[in-house]
Parts: C-alpha cells; sequence; structure tokens
C-alpha cells in the first residue's frame, strides 16, 4: 500500500542550480513511497487490520546570516538532528563563492541562489528532490531568486522563503514588504493546492501574535509586528496554511531571534519568533513535533537566529 503524499508536478519550466540532475528512480509519475524518501520510522499502524508502517519527516528552517561564518554550526546540526530537509536563509553569498563541497560532504544534496552581502536561499534534502525552482514567476526582479526557492521531496511541495524586512512603517522597502506577501499567496495559488500536502518556511519577518515578541506593547511600530505587517502575513497564511507551532502550542511562548544589538537579550529571553514552519491543513495535522533548538545561538560567532524544526507523520 502506498501512503506517500503526491502531487500532480505544476507545469512550468523548472531552474535548476548548476549541480541539481534530476533523479529519474521515481517511478516515472513524479512521486516516491515514503519508505524510500524519509529516514525516521516509527511504530506501525493498523488500518482495516493490516499492519502499515509510518515515516516521519523532519523539516527544519534556519536563517544562517551568512553561510560561510556559519558553517560548522550547519554541519554539526546536521550530524546531531540528520533533518530531511533544512531551508537556509540569507546565505549573503554569491553562487559561485558558495561552499556547496563543504556542505554536499555531509551527505546531502544542495541547492541555492544567492548574491552578493544582501539576501540568499539554500535547501539541503537527503534524496534529490523531484524538482527545484527559483523565484515569482512574476517578471519582477530578479534580485527575489534569492529570496524565494521550492523543492519538492516525495511529492510534497516545500517552499523556503526570505521574506523582505522592510526597513521602517512608511518607506519604501514597508511597502515593498506588504506587496511581497501579496505576490506569495497568488504564487501558492499558482503552484500548490490548499487541499494537497505543501510545507511553507523561513524567515518571515513578522511576529504574528504578542506572544511571539517580547514587550508587545513597545514594538506596535516596529516593521515586523506593526498591524499592516501582520496582516499580510495572515492573509498570505489564509490561503491554506497552518501555523503548526501555535496549532501544537497555542499558548507557549518560543522565540528564534534575539538581536544582536542588544546583548543581554538572549540571557534575559528578549526575543522574537521570527522563522515559522506552516503546512497545508492535511498535513498539519500530522505533525506531531515542533521545537527551537536555542543552543546555536549560545555559541560563539552564532547567527542572530537559531533553528526551528518539525516533524511530521507521512
Amino acid at each position: 500500500m502506498d501512503i506517500s503524499f503526491c502531487v500532480d508536478a505544476p507545469a512550468e519550466k523548472e531552474v535548476e542550480s548548476k549541480d541539481c540532475q534530476q533523479d529519474n528512480n521515481d517511478n516515472g509519475h513524479g512521486r516516491h513511497t515514503a519508505a524510500g524518501i524519509f529516514s525516521h520510522f516509527l511504530l506501525p499502524i493498523r488500518i482495516d487490520g493490516r499492519k502499515i508502517a509510518q515515516f516521519a519527516m523532519k523539516i527544519a528552517t534556519y536563517n544562517v546570516n551568512s553561510i560561510r561564518i556559519r558553517l560548522d554550526a550547519i554541519i554539526s546540526w546536521l550530524e546531531k538532528h540528520q533533518p530531511d530537509v533544512l531551508c537556509i536563509q540569507e546565505t549573503k553569498c554569491q553562487d559561485e563563492l558558495f561552499p556547496l563541497l563543504v556542505l554536499q560532504s555531509t551527505g546531502y544534496k544542495v541547492y541555492y541562489r544567492g548574491m552578493k552581502s544582501y539576501n540568499g536561499v539554500a535547501i539541503l534534502t537527503r534524496v534529490e528532490p523531484d524538482g527545484v525552482f527559483y523565484g515569482f514567476d512574476d517578471q519582477l526582479p530578479e534580485v527575489d531568486d534569492a529570496r524565494l526557492m521550492r523543492v519538492a521531496v516525495g511529492g510534497i511541495p516545500i517552499i523556503n522563503t526570505y521574506v523582505p524586512n522592510g526597513y521602517k512603517i512608511g518607506t519604501p522597502q514597508h511597502e515593498y514588504k506588504l506587496k511581497w506577501y501579496a505576490r506569495l499567496k497568488t504564487y501558492f495559488t499558482q503552484h500548490l493546492s490548499p487541499d494537497r500536502p505543501a510545507i511553507w518556511c523561513g524567515d518571515m519577518n513578522v511576529a504574528p501574535e504578542p506572544i511571539d515578541v517580547h514587550s508587545p506593547e513597545k514594538h506596535l511600530k516596529h516593521v515586523c509586528f506593526h498591524e499592516s505587517v501582520r496582516k499580510a502575513y495572515k492573509d498570505a497564511v489564509s490561503w491554506g496554511f497552518v501555523d503548526v507551532l501555535r496549532r501544537l502550542y497555542p499558548d507557549r511562548q518560543m522565540f528564534t531571534f534575539w538581536d544582536y544589538l542588544r546583548p543581554s537579550s538572549l540571557e534575559q529571553n528578549k526575543g522574537w519568533r521570527l522563522d515559522h514552519i506552516l503546512a497545508t491543513r492535511r498535513l498539519a495535522e500530522r505533525c506531531r513535533r515542533v521545537d527551537v533548538d536555542i543552543e546555536p545561538r549560545r555559541a560563539p560567532r552564532a547567527s542572530d537566529h537559531t533553528f526551528l524544526w518539525a516533524e511530521f507523520d507521512v
């Protein structure tokens, strides 16, 4: 019995990084069984009297804030936690300088798109994905190719985003951020279905609710907590996504970012939840664990963000 999720391949041109080669071992239908993809085994369950194997897919997201500086942190985390997919943001690295060989030495497949000093996204997968795509499809600035990418693993689309910060309320950068979320919602409609499994994760540069930022009353005009930004984010989420951390832990305060400019922010836990993992409802209902790993943020030369991860039964 094939219990894997399956998504029809989108009718579009695939754009691959120079090291990306299509995996042809997918039975010709753009899908894989769970046993062939995910390495985390669970106890079997019984359906209609038959024993069915279960598998856990582990997804992680991490704003690295310069990938060449944090290579040790990434490699150490991969070895310890062994996710099936790791989405990375803010690599700040041109493609020709990307540390591809070092990351490939971990055994992961590596896909990336970057630019000098700013932005940059990457995805590491245990197996060759069914497809790799970069950027929006709306012909607007190519800089967004270094902020948005999508892979499909085991028939499940995974979208990795580094949403613009927005600088300050009332600036062109703020307006661009609001429009970016609107474009993202259109992108979901073009490439996904809310009735089929899909994951959206990354640095969203928004704390959606007061529980997601320390001292919320002091940050009402902050570009990552302002009502306009929260509304734009929630409108994109309303397309059909569920915040898996809030679904499991509606009242738990968990942060993923602590500001460099406030050296005591980590010790005093004055943080923000800016990094998120969301899934369409069908898959969100199968999310059994979500957590923030704070230890990498405590390390020397740490990123100002840390790893967020989730496990799904598939």
